[in-house]
């Protein structure tokens, strides 16, 4: 049986792998987007904290023999106490101020990670193994699909949906975007914004360290992981619309899954599918398909 000309085990197969790196697509705008909509921050650190979530649970199982599924909650806890002293130290300097100056401190400041992390284990990529639970496959007819990356896109599902209904569709969250509405009307209902404000800083840096976490056992951990997969992740924020977080999870999934199907029929064009998207959206709608107009 065959797909548009394709073998079908071919075609489902790479659908299935394509989901697996929309989920990863998924979280990581996941967090841009919470951190855009709410702060006015073009985080371009958030692919070093990718790659700072990874390496925690690398040394975790390395040093002290920490597995997966503590490290599954400890290294993005980790991650976001680092993301709050950024915010103290750093970016509450710049709120108000054109978001420029936020990308450009954020960029300086992964450049440094990284070349922190590149002197301190090298360029080339550490291993971790597969947690035992998730160890092996499961076998669908059409292909074998490893129980680890059925996990991940089960995960990311889960972790994206929570944070969407917890922005949109809580007290917690309406206070989050009022406070990044008007902070001042905030306070004067006894709202302590500048602590809502670095906490949720925090949130988006943990959710990329959570993505690092579970992409651990799946791709090499090295210094340069963040910085290859951040500017695709960026084309998908501004496909879903910048600060549109349902809008950052739908795109991310969809276009993991396009970018899949692309290499089934056009192998040569699916490293750059995502950006030829990027461009058509912008043409037909700049604020993205999720995205409020100006």
């Amino acid at each position: 049986m065959e797909i548009f000309g394709i073998p079908h085990q071919a075609f489902l197969g790479q659908l299935l792998l394509g989901l697996v790196n929309g989920a990863f697509y998924a979280m990581l705008s996941l967090g841009l987007a919470v951190i855009f909509g709410l702060l006015d921050i073009v985080n371009f650190a958030h692919g070093a904290l990718y790659m700072l979530g990874a390496f925690a649970a690398w040394i975790m199982l390395d040093q002290w023999g920490v597995n997966y599924w503590f490290a599954l909650i400890l290294a993005p806890l980790a991650v976001g106490a680092l993301g709050v002293v950024i915010e103290r130290l750093f970016l509450k300097h710049l709120y108000g101020l054109d978001p420029l100056y936020g990308l450009l401190l954020t960029f300086g400041l992964s450049l440094i990670l990284e070349g922190v992390f590149r002197e301190l284990y090298g360029a080339s990529g550490q291993s971790y193994p597969v947690p035992e639970l998730l160890s092996g496959a499961t076998n669908l007819g059409f292909m074998v699909l490893p129980n680890y990356r059925a996990w991940v896109v089960f995960a990311s599902l889960v972790v994206c949906l929570g944070t969407w209904f917890l922005i949109e569709r809580t007290r917690l969250g309406a206070y989050l975007r009022a406070g990044t509405e008007n902070a001042k009307l905030v306070q004067a209902f006894g709202v302590n914004v500048p602590l809502m404000v670095m906490l949720t800083y925090g949130a988006g840096a943990a959710l990329a360290g959570l993505a690092g976490v579970l992409a651990a056992p799946i791709i090499q951990v090295s210094p340069l992981m963040g910085s290859n997969l951040i500017i695709v992740v960026f084309a998908v924020v501004v496909i879903g619309g910048m600060g549109s977080i349902l809008g950052s999870v739908i795109t991310g999934l969809a276009l993991g899954v396009v970018e899949g199907l692309t290499r089934v029929f056009y192998p040569e064009a699916s490293s750059v599918v995502v950006f030829v998207v990027m461009v058509i959206v912008l043409m037909l709608r700049p604020a993205g398909l999720f995205g409020k107009e100006a």
